[in-house]
């Protein structure tokens, strides 16, 4: 029994950890950020926090895996919502975030990216790689659910309307962090994103 106590503590703790982080690198961004920073935050010493994370690339990997594993689970079936209601949702989810781009991790990301932009770093951590296709496989696993269950009509393949919408949202997400959303115009965006989504999954209701 001590060893499962022991395992929830762990994963408790790590992500009361990440969760400092992240309003860190909300303050801060990617670049600015050490490692002293997260512990101050954190109200941890430096060995807590190196039992956790190696370094703070392996703090940031780890906090982008969490993020994604929240975004994932919105697409698990929802009783009493159709498959183009929760897609819906989710485009409007985008659309505040992007509109709120300061409270958003997109400043960091970019910044943390570029970071990693020569080829020995993006074959250190191969999540960098894998993560963009785990969205797809979501993604497209919705669509075709969506399909099979007389929901969804789809005029492109639902891997391609995945890459598609993948696409856009990340565009929009960077070019705004970059520009503000004024100048990207959001909401009129993301309401030629949600007309282009309809023509492509069709949806019957």
């Amino acid at each position: 029994m001590a060893p499962k106590v022991s395992d929830e503590y762990k994963s408790k703790k790590k992500i009361e950890l990440l969760q400092a982080a992240k309003r860190v690198f909300l303050t801060k961004g990617y670049t600015r950020a050490t490692m002293q920073d997260i512990m101050d935050e954190a109200g941890v010493s430096r060995g807590a926090l190196y039992a956790y994370f190696d370094n703070l690339e392996h703090l940031y990997l780890e906090l982008l895996q969490f993020e994604d594993q929240q975004d994932a689970q919105f697409f698990a079936p929802v009783a009493g919502e159709t498959s183009w209601q929760q897609i819906t949702k989710w485009v409007n989810k985008q659309q505040g975030e992007i509109e709120k781009i300061e409270e958003t991790l997109s400043q960091a990301n970019s910044e943390f990216f570029l970071s990693l932009k020569d080829q020995q770093k993006r074959q250190s951590y191969p999540y960098i790689t894998t993560r963009y296709e785990k969205m797809v496989d979501v993604l497209t696993a919705f669509f075709v659910h969506g399909t099979a269950t007389g929901e969804f009509t789809p005029q492109l393949s639902p891997e391609a309307i995945a890459r598609y919408l993948i696409s856009v949202i990340d565009g929009l997400m960077l070019d705004t962090a970059h520009l503000g959303a004024e100048k990207t115009k959001v909401s009129v965006q993301m309401e030629a994103l949600l007309f282009s989504l309809r023509a492509m999954l069709g949806p019957t209701q």
